[in-house]
């Protein structure tokens, strides 16, 4: 029914074109018309076929009708002559319409509705304006009265705000292509291109047909031209719809393979021409979905400018193809890539829950690190608020007795308690000091380096390059690092010296402790280096040691800053 709609009317709009007496180039005229409205009518009838819940057909095809209506103001008779005119700048508002629409055929945004609506509302309200104040050559049927000058002034109006309402719909269209982090499909790019450049056309002609400019016959066939781009770019679309999936056997080929987790998006990626595809799994056990890396993430919502196609195994979610919403036009590549992949996507699964449970894992084994760390930092405060406290008040009160006791035995006995309780504070500090280093939460890295480095038992070159301070969980365990590694220097290491640099580097905080003795540390049973491993290990970090014997020892941890 539609193709024998479309044939009679490219067949009247001929006819018409050739009867007109205003035309001076009738077959171009008609030629350019039907080049705008067999394309839209043809494009939209097989996008209705294809998807008939979506509203997107429909609106191609009234646009392509609408541009015949218009074309109806040819006629020499006045009562087609007023149905055109009435209809003359619709197919503008249509166009907008379809363009801001895609690919659903809604306006899901506010601005999109709202430059619509005004749209239709000049197209078809001020032009019944204009032609009830101006007969048009005696051929307007509603005419009321002959006001030429009021019916132009209406005229501009309309051509002006019909022209402002084309660019800023352009503009929404890129800006709403620019916002997207991922890549368009190739097809569709070329399409949301086709549409901003087709209304930027329509802006100009009308434009120049408000001003009157010589070169408007000019601007008003590269409009038409340029307008006709998008169905033809949606034409294409399709047919590489359904040109892609004899890829299908290609993907089964790759699939057998059994690609990388990265390899597989890609392949599937590649079959569905949507470089934006990202794949999510299903762990019941998680009761959440994760990414390939096992990292948990949420499926995009129904209103969201992304859509989920669920793959199922025995009635169960098992994954989601994560894809540009416009691949709904395409359900059975959809489905068969689906089912190809499903396989592939089930061992994947297994992996993302194997990486899941190790991401658990490591952020258990981060708390349980920074729990002790948080109770070490309690010890340490008690220490210092009580019992450091109160052998300083007994070393004061024997210092007290001693200068007033007359007895010199007395005295004597007095002042060996007194080196004996300095002692113990010193030892209770040294114990409060390595269960946790107040003085990197209260000075920085920095500071707690040079004071380590100025009691260290060898001479130690200290080089720390870092900009203000870093997270205290970093610097705590860049401190026991370089520790750790000049405690294990002065005990086994023979050295005469020693290096710490301490830097950030490529978003890294990197500690490195080098001595000059005699290597060959024990990298297995030193509960020591085992300890820093664990501790680095927890904030995602890596520790290496290389110790060749006679050569000395190098101890590098490399800490994350993000």
């Amino acid at each position: 029914m539609i193709a024998v709609a479309a044939t009679l009317a490219a067949t009247g709009s001929v006819l018409l074109a050739h009867a007109s007496d205003h035309l001076s180039e009738p077959v171009l005229h008609a030629v350019l018309l039907n080049w705008t409205t067999l394309p839209y009518i043809a494009a939209g009838a097989i996008a209705w076929a294809r998807r008939p819940d979506s509203r997107f057909g429909p609106l191609m095809v009234i646009a392509g009708f609408a541009m015949f209506l218009s074309s109806l103001q040819w006629s020499p008779t006045s009562v087609p002559f007023t149905v055109g005119m009435v209809f003359d700048l619709l197919p503008a508002a249509i166009f907008l319409h379809v363009f801001l629409a895609f690919p659903s055929g809604r306006l899901d945004r506010g601005l999109d509705r709202t430059i619509v609506i005004v749209a239709y509302a000049a197209a078809l309200g001020l032009q019944l304006v204009k032609m009830l104040l101006w007969s048009v050559d005696g051929q307007n049927e509603l005419a009321l009265t002959n006001e030429r000058g009021a019916a132009f002034t209406v005229e501009d109006i309309e051509l002006f705000g019909l022209s402002t309402l084309s660019v800023i719909g352009a503009a929404a269209l890129l800006i709403r292509r620019r916002k997207l982090a991922r890549p368009l499909r190739p097809s569709i790019a070329l399409l949301v291109d086709s549409f901003a450049l087709g209304l930027v056309g329509v802006a100009v002609l009308l434009i120049a047909g408000a001003l009157e400019w010589p070169q408007f016959e000019t601007i008003r066939r590269a409009t038409f031209g340029i307008v006709g781009i998008a169905p033809v770019a949606f034409l294409i679309g399709l047919l590489r719809a359904r040109l892609g999936r004899s890829t299908l056997g290609d993907l089964l080929v790759e699939l057998q393979e059994g690609p990388a987790p990265t390899d597989l998006r890609d392949s599937l990626a590649g079959a569905l021409r949507d470089p934006s595809l990202t794949l999510a799994y299903w762990l019941p056990e998680f009761d959440s979905w994760v990414d390939a890396k096992g990292r948990q993430i949420a499926l995009p919502a129904d209103d969201s400018e992304r859509a989920t196609k669920l793959i199922e195994r025995d009635g169960a979610p098992m994954a989601a193809l994560v894809h540009d919403p416009s691949l709904a036009d395409e359900p059975e590549l959809l489905d068969a890539v689906s089912a190809a992949a499903a396989i592939a996507l089930d061992n994947e699964r297994l992996h993302a829950e194997l990486r899941a449970r190790l991401e658990e894992l490591r952020g258990s084994r981060q708390r349980v690190i920074e729990a002790g760390q948080e109770e070490r930092r309690r010890l340490e405060r008690d220490l210092h608020d009580g019992a450091q406290q109160r052998l300083i008040a007994l070393s004061l009160e024997l210092g007290r007795l001693g200068r007033a006791e007359d007895d010199p035995e007395v005295r004597v006995r007095l002042d060996q308690a007194r080196r004996e309780v300095a002692m113990s504070l010193q030892e209770l500090r040294a114990v409060a000091q390595g269960i946790h280093p107040a003085v990197v939460s209260g000075h920085g890295l920095g500071v707690a380096l040079q004071s380590l480095a100025a009691h260290a038992p060898v001479p130690v070159k200290l080089d720390v390059r870092l900009d203000g301070r870093m997270p205290e969980r970093l610097e705590v365990a860049a401190y026991y690092v370089v520790s750790e590694s000049l405690a294990n220097v002065a005990k086994h290491a023979q050295a005469t010296g020693a290096t710490v640099e301490v830097a950030r580097e490529n978003g890294q905080l990197v500690v490195e402790v080098v001595d000059d003795g005699i290597g060959g540390a024990d990298t297995e049973q030193g509960t020591g280096l085992r300890g820093l491993a664990d501790r680095v290990e927890a904030l995602d970090g890596r520790l290496r040691i290389w110790t060749p014997r006679r050569k000395g020892t190098r101890v590098r941890a490399e800490l994350p800053c993000e």
